[in-house]
């Protein structure tokens, strides 16, 4: 037996491998706590995203009335509250009624996705960050910043994602 034998091969070292799970772990923590001011937030073309009294508004492509995914019926949306389309990452509210505004549906504090809607407020569960279902905006932290607008158009009975 010769002493090359007894060298281990080209193996990485201990160090290494620790620091590669290491640099991996933090990309993932990183990730699920990202802001909403990256670029796979929603989009939106204009600061008002709403469309009221069964018009379309509220985005470029509403005046397309075709354009767009079917979020829900106007009736599906109760009055003072909202609805989390999961899928979507998008929240629809009516905090007036014949007013309906969309926002993003992950909390800005940590990413956690918002799950109810009443009394106009928007309620994230995993810290109790609540944002106005008006504006999106922060009422209770330890979210700072606000929901991120989406754009929504309303033609006659149906709320579409534009």
């Amino acid at each position: 037996m010769t002493s090359e034998a007894l060298q281990p091969g080209s193996a990485p070292a201990r160090r290494t491998v620790m620091a590669a799970v290491g640099v991996t772990g933090l990309a993932a923590a990183l990730t699920a706590c990202g802001d909403s001011g990256d670029s796979s937030a929603p989009s939106t073309s204009q600061s008002d995203s709403t469309a009221s009294s069964g018009t379309s508004g509220g985005g470029e492509n509403a005046a397309a009335g075709t354009d767009g995914t079917v979020l829900a019926k106007t009736a599906d949306i109760p009055e003072g509250g909202g609805k989390v389309f999961a899928d979507q990452g998008v929240v629809v509210t009516q905090p007036a009624a014949g007013t309906f505004k969309a926002f993003s549906s992950k909390c800005t504090h940590q990413g956690c996705a918002v799950n109810d809607i009443s009394n106009g407020v928007i309620v994230c569960p995993c810290h109790g960050s609540r944002f106005s279902a008006t504006d999106g905006s922060v009422q209770k932290g330890p979210a700072t910043q606000p929901l991120a607008a989406a754009n929504i158009s309303v033609s006659g009975d149906e709320i579409k994602l534009t």
